[in-house]
């Protein structure tokens, strides 16, 4: 008999579909079709590399747009980016102590997609979650509070950084992936309750490889629920690249029978189109889940306690910087389109810092939580116990 050690098995190599040509992650390549309006949607054309399909078929290219949506996202994106920068600072003031994730260079994610859905839709993320919080119904007095531990913040400045939430956004969650299976949760009781909406449910590449966003995905297909993984894939989990972690990078074929779409994540108008296919695939087509992945850039590192120098290179972060910036890019489109003067945008810009430095100082004013309020907000509304036991027997908190 021939030993073990003698036998033979044939290599099996798994074939993903070839792919013709790279992403693009330009943020300025969508074309206009015709002329601009002041009041009337007009007609743009996306670039045709801003997607890439797995087992389904592509968004149009073709859209419509209007200058008063352009112009919004532009405030959006760069309010959020100077809360964003004022976090920063905040935390290197020692004001804001503890994890900080920021989200500066992301911003085409959270204003494209915030754009793209409804508000009775859900949105639940991982940590890097300050923007969301703001657009799904909160406040930058509310984040920057929450940052800096006062009465003032969206969790009354119990919950920090990671947990934040509104009646739409399920937070802000700080156990890596643990939240995906949590958007699959929310999206089988939309389906449950026959609700005509849909969860996007939001991880990073970082996330790809834990098993629970595994097991989201075969409960998700199984029931068929309207239930959009997103990949924001920003190219680096902590301080590890995407190709040193991931035997496969193109997060968005990972779904197995999910169909994937791939998408250009600093081009604004490319997301929203994406997001719109998606909700209209989940929610009026009702054809289940589908994996949307952002392929994105942070330009700060993992967090604050990461300079974000050791695994890429100063050079590296300045080109992405210089060259495919989500905000520049929408500007050159309002510039060279007729739809606002480059003062006119620095007038949004001034608007957007005097806003995040007003709301800074509301924080910073609010009192800190009080002892007492260690004994709310532990159960659900309406469930609490008429009174519960403290540190020690004899200490008891009534409500």
């Amino acid at each position: 008999m021939a030993s073990v050690a003698r036998l033979r098995f044939p290599r099996r190599v798994a074939r993903l579909p070839l792919l013709s040509r790279s992403i693009q992650t330009t943020a300025d390549t969508t074309q206009l079709q015709d002329s601009p309006h002041e009041t009337n949607p007009f007609s743009v054309k996306i670039h045709e590399d801003s997607f890439q399909t797995f087992n389904c078929e592509k968004p149009e290219l073709d859209v419509k747009v209007t200058k008063h949506e352009l112009l919004e996202m532009y405030r959006q994106m760069q309010t959020m980016r100077r809360m964003e920068m004022a976090a920063d600072a905040l935390y290197k003031a020692k004001l804001i102590r503890g994890f900080c994730h920021l989200a500066i260079g992301q911003e085409a994610v959270s204003v494209g997609l915030e754009h793209g859905i409804t508000k009775n839709d859900k949105v639940i993320t991982s940590y890097r979650c300050h923007p969301l919080a703001v657009l799904r119904g909160g406040t930058i007095e509310g984040v920057i509070g929450e940052l800096l531990g006062r009465q003032i913040g969206m969790s009354h400045g119990k919950g920090g950084s990671m947990h934040i939430f509104t009646p739409s956004f399920f937070g802000g969650n700080g156990i890596v992936g643990a939240q995906v299976p949590l958007g699959a949760g929310i999206a089988f009781a939309q389906k449950y309750n026959e609700e005509p909406n849909c969860t996007f449910t939001m991880y990073g590449d970082g996330a790809a490889n834990q098993g629970q966003v595994f097991e989201a995905f075969n409960m998700a297909k199984l029931w068929d629920l309207p239930c959009i993984f997103v990949c924001e894939n920003n190219k680096y989990g902590m301080g590890t690249s995407a190709e040193r972690s991931s035997s496969n990078t193109q997060y968005f074929t990972r779904g197995d029978k999910i169909p994937g779409l791939q998408v250009n994540g600093m081009d604004i108008i490319a997301v929203k189109q994406s997001v719109e296919y998606a909700r209209k695939w989940a929610v009026e087509d009702k054809r289940g889940p589908l994996l949307l992945e952002f392929v994105t850039y942070r330009y700060g590192g993992h967090s604050m306690s990461d300079p974000g120098t050791t695994y890429r290179t100063r050079e590296e972060v300045q080109r992405m910087r210089s060259t495919q910036d989500p905000i520049r890019g929408l500007q050159k489109y309002i510039e060279e389109w007729g739809l606002a003067s480059e003062q006119e945008l620095k007038q949004i810009d001034k608007e957007a810092k005097s806003t995040v430095d007003a709301a800074v100082e509301v924080a910073k004013a609010s009192p800190i939580p009080d002892p007492k309020d260690l004994w709310t907000d532990i159960y659900y509304a309406g469930t609490e116990p008429s009174f519960m036991r403290g540190r020690e027997r004899e200490e008891v908190h009534h409500y």
